[in-house]
């Protein structure tokens, strides 16, 4: 028994009519995808986070290289 929700109200999916089951299916696909990518951007900022970090070290490095010529 699969249900959707639409504005706080719940409803049967085996209940509805071909056209709702066709809407509630499109809906069901998104939400899925959407959490794909929500996924997907968790991964990217990680890797953003990182870059910066060894950014950050490589550009200290260099700062320190300099000041002691």
């Amino acid at each position: 028994m699969v249900k959707v929700v639409i504005d706080g109200t719940e409803y049967e999916t085996e209940e509805l009519d071909t056209n709702a089951k066709a809407q509630a299916a499109s809906i069901q696909f998104l939400d899925v995808h959407m959490q794909q990518l929500r996924n997907e951007m968790s991964v990217f900022e990680t890797a953003k986070r990182s870059y910066q970090q060894a950014l950050k070290l490589e550009l200290e490095k260099s700062s320190t290289v300099n000041q002691d010529t």
